[in-house]
């Protein structure tokens, strides 16, 4: 596998950060990310893998693991806003309703808070699919390079 160059990726410092500062992408939810994601977690749920088990499921069908969306967040966070040299320290996400295989994903960020004498901000977050019906929310503290 070959893993992609970070010169994509952007770092914004804490002092540039600004409350409201956003960044958002997109990702349809393939058969294949269920299984792959199965494999890298070790989450076999049949709710996600097994559609006759999945269809007697209050969910009617197989869904996405609800980190895969946490997993969008992530990418946002460490490759866009605020970029490269960002962790997570703390993390807080409910999630309101699944992500279904073919379901095109909308993940967005947002600066809440900055508090650049510590290197610090918590950003919030939410994923919605294609109807505007919101999958997940929550919010971040993250350190946040300063250079």
């Amino acid at each position: 596998m070959k893993i992609p160059e970070t010169n994509t990726a952007v770092s914004k410092p804490v002092s540039k950060l600004t409350v409201g500062d956003s960044a958002r992408m997109y990702r349809t939810v393939h058969e294949e990310d269920l299984i792959q994601f199965a494999e890298l977690s070790q989450d076999f749920n049949p709710v996600h893998l097994d559609e006759e088990y999945a269809k007697n499921t209050r969910f009617g069908g197989r869904i996405a693991h609800g980190l895969f969306c946490s997993a969008m967040v992530s990418a946002l966070l460490g490759m866009e806003l605020p970029g490269l040299g960002t962790i997570i320290l703390s993390e807080s996400m409910r999630f309101l309703y699944p992500a279904y295989v073919g379901d095109t994903v909308e993940a967005r960020v947002w600066v809440d808070s900055v508090r650049p004498e510590k290197n610090r901000a918590t950003i919030a977050f939410s994923c919605k699919n294609q109807l505007d019906r919101i999958l997940m929310e929550g919010s971040a503290e993250v350190t946040v390079e300063n250079k």
